[in-house]
């Protein structure tokens, strides 16, 4: 029978046709990220995972082959990067409620931590280099269409460097957020907001 490669190198046989149930694995996920979050990437033990989770090893070895699937699954089962992004009707609007729920997603303290590891351990190995850029890939796409409305409006040019505009739009919360932990009020989002507008503008 076919051995299943698992973290560590280790392997474990499939155990059979045992039922996969939806609320363990959101269990799992959750236990997944509170030991990440803790420990760092390189050091989460499935076995400390599953016991988070009130489950045994087998319940991980059922649903994932190895940790990286584990971790990209459990990113994509709760978007952490992705944000809503209606049309509020203006370029300015759109910015603001584009920072506002940054700064929701950056708020929540599991985020804060794990983020700034996935950035890390991509430097140190490329296991996660296609994981983080799928979530910073999936957020632009909202960036794209906040742009695209604004050009629909004609607020902006449709030669705009599009790049730029996207970094500027993300940097200031992330640098503010996660690298220097300090918050934004809703009186400092009103003034990047501000700010932001006349930078996109002249991108």
């Amino acid at each position: 029978m076919e051995r299943k490669r698992i973290d560590g190198g280790e392997t474990r046989r499939p155990t059979g046709a045992a039922v996969i149930r939806p609320e363990l694995t959101i269990a799992l996920f959750r236990a997944f990220f509170e030991e990440w979050a803790e420990t760092g990437y390189a050091a989460v033990s499935l076995e400390r995972v599953a016991a988070r989770a009130g489950a045994g090893k087998a319940a991980i070895y059922r649903r994932w082959p190895s940790k990286l699937e584990f971790a990209c699954e459990a990113i994509r089962s709760v978007e952490v990067m992705r944000l809503g992004c209606t049309d509020q009707g203006s370029l300015q609007a759109d910015i603001n409620e584009y920072l506002r729920a940054t700064r929701a997603v950056l708020r929540h303290p599991l985020v804060r931590r794990i983020i700034p590891d996935l950035v890390a351990e991509r430097l140190r190995s490329h296991e996660l280099a296609a994981l983080l850029q799928g979530i910073a890939e999936a957020r632009r796409q909202f960036g794209h269409r906040l742009l695209d409305r604004a050009i629909a409006r004609n607020e902006l040019r449709a030669d705009l460097d599009r790049e730029l505009a996207l970094d500027l739009l993300f940097a200031p919360l992330y640098a503010r957020m996660i690298v220097r932990g300090k918050y934004f009020t809703n009186a400092d989002l009103d003034r990047l907001g501000i700010a932001l507008h006349a930078a996109v503008m002249a991108c």
